[in-house]
């Protein structure tokens, strides 16, 4: 067991956080958008005034609203001013399917929903689903200055709001923030440290979506033991926030920490690796967080090139695992553009609201993720007895602190099969990965869980294989991950056919069609395989590893040959 000792945590929920960083702060810029800032005097007001205009709405202390939005002021504005009134956000990603926005509204009991117009047709209509009145239209240039936003609505459709009746139950993000308050209680309640302040959505151990509920207390310890480790100071940085606030390692790292700081966090809504490159040349960002991939693309993007990055300061890789010799590549590309910073890798899961575990500055040992942040334990344990396991032996990955979520929302037989009580009569956090500890360093090694990741993103390949099960074509499936270029994996079905039907352009295009309806979009299958049948491990069970080692040889043959 390896712990790192606990550093003083306020008492505050997250909107009090802000609150005293805008008293301490208030003339530094608080966000960035589209070339917009505001300061944190301002953010502070449009939070207080937004929380006031929720409650003239029906939002109450421990309401739930899904906040569907790309990473943009009213997502960020919304988030700090539900957590003022004690309500929960629920944090959903725009691609999600029809099928999955209305299993996320009725599963967390949602009242309310923000969104943008072009991801309308995915929410269920109002009335459909009990409970479930309100949805806030807004469009990406609602909170900017009214000249700016022109501009924007002149040269981009997705700017512009739709014209006449939006529909029953839908209101205007514009006409709710003309709505007079005068008569609205202005009386805030104390809201709890440890009251529910987020939910965000996994696949967890399964791949089944569950609610993972986080407290105010939960974002405001990783947020500040992640400081106190990875060495992020205010003095007017810049945090690039880019990865979305859907996902706990974007809403934790690259909003809430800033903000405990007073730094700016540089809102990027949707990017190219192009755009996302010039953005960090442009603004000299001091701090980003992100995946592999990203990293891995950017040192070869021509507006890096000859670009002078000394400005960078803390360059921080989570997501998923980058390779010994990838990590060596971005920080050679680093110093050799004028930086002192190496990627620090980090380690966490949603379960844990983001990373817990990272490289120290000071100290650094190739294939680790690190040492725990200040206030977290880590423990190996044998899967199968749940006993600890002594340094250097593989094993099942457990921590334990104060960010671990409270439950999986409405499901307390998953929350038991991960949170589990040990000899020490601490709840330990089971995360489902295979690693083990070497000199107090933690090193992890795979997936005890079956689980893709594709640009960053969680891909479950049993809840594509209950969508193919269901499709009239389909008599069995195994999905799989096939190394990718572009989005590192890719996500590849294999799929036999049942008895009379022909494999077929058609067929292919219907069970591709059928898939994606119900399913994110970046979750889709990418290439789909047909086969005679499916190999099987000597227990009866479809031996997916085989099949991942068969296609990722049958990929690599391919590209060596391409490239020669």
């Amino acid at each position: 067991m390896i712990e790192n000792p606990p550093i003083e945590i306020p008492d505050l929920s997250l909107y009090e956080v802000l609150k005293k960083t805008a008293g301490e702060f208030p003339e530094n810029i608080a966000y960035q958008y589209l070339g917009h800032s505001v300061t944190y005097r301002r953010f502070i007001a449009q939070v207080d005034d937004l929380s006031i205009r929720f409650r003239k709405m029906g939002i109450c202390e421990g309401d739930r609203m899904i906040i569907c939005l790309p990473n943009c002021p009213q997502a960020l504005v919304a988030f700090y001013a539900l957590n003022r009134i004690g309500a929960i956000s629920v944090m959903v990603h725009p691609l999600s399917s029809s099928n999955e926005i209305e299993y996320f509204v009725r599963d967390s009991g949602a009242k309310m929903a923000i969104t943008f117009p072009r991801f309308l047709p995915n929410f269920p209509k109002i009335g459909s689903v009990e409970g479930f009145q309100t949805i806030i239209v807004t469009s990406p240039v609602d909170m900017m200055p009214k000249f700016k936003a022109k501009i924007m609505q002149l040269v981009s459709k997705e700017a512009r709001m739709p014209g006449g009746n939006l529909g029953f139950g839908m209101i205007r993000w514009t006409k709710m923030m003309k709505d007079n308050t005068d008569a609205v209680v202005k009386d805030i309640p104390q809201v709890s440290t440890d009251a529910p302040a987020s939910i965000l959505y996994t696949g967890g151990t399964t791949g089944k979506n569950k609610g993972a509920v986080h407290t105010s207390r939960s974002f405001n310890t990783t947020s500040l033991g992640m400081i106190e480790l990875s060495g992020v100071r205010g003095e007017g940085n810049k945090m690039l926030t880019e990865m979305p606030m859907f996902h706990g390692f974007g809403l934790c790292t690259c909003v809430h920490l800033p903000v405990c700081l007073g730094l700016t966090c540089i809102l990027v809504p949707t990017f190219t690796l192009d755009s996302l490159c010039k953005i960090i040349v442009k603004e000299k960002v001091n701090f980003m967080a992100g995946v592999p991939t990203l990293y891995e693309k950017m040192i070869d993007n021509k507006y890096l090139a000859n670009a002078d990055l000394s400005f960078m300061k803390g360059i921080f890789c989570g997501g998923d695992s980058i390779s010994v010799e990838a990590k060596a590549r971005v920080d050679q590309f680093l110093l050799a553009h004028g930086s002192t910073t190496k990627i620090r890798v980090g380690f966490g899961c949603t379960e844990c609201l983001t990373a817990t575990v990272l490289t120290p500055k000071t100290e650094e040992r190739p294939g680790s993720v690190g040492i725990p942040i200040p206030g977290y334990k880590y423990m190996i344990v044998d899967p199968e007895t749940g006993k600890e396991l002594p340094d250097g032996e593989d094993g099942e990955i457990c921590m334990l602190g104060d960010s671990i979520m409270q439950c999986y929302y409405g499901h307390q037989a998953e929350t038991d099969a991960v949170i589990k009580v040990h000899e020490d009569g601490n709840k330990w956090l089971h995360t489902g990965d295979l690693g083990c500890i070497i000199d107090g360093f933690i090193y992890f090694k795979n997936r005890i869980k079956r689980i893709i990741i594709t640009s960053g993103y969680n891909v479950y390949p049993n809840q594509i294989e209950e969508l193919l099960s269901h499709h009239q074509a389909v008599e069995s499936s195994c999905v799989i991950g096939i190394p990718d270029p572009n989005r590192g994996t890719k996500v590849v079905a294999v799929v036999v056919l049942k008895k009379g039907v022909q494999e077929s352009k058609e067929t292919t295009e219907s069970i591709s069609q059928y898939v994606k309806a119900n399913i994110a979009a970046y979750a889709k299958p990418r290439k789909y395989v047909f086969v005679d049948s499916l190999p099987k491990t000597k227990l009866g069970k479809i031996d997916y590893r085989s099949l991942e080692a068969q296609y990722s040889k049958q990929a690599e043959d391919q590209s060596s040959s391409s490239n020669m």
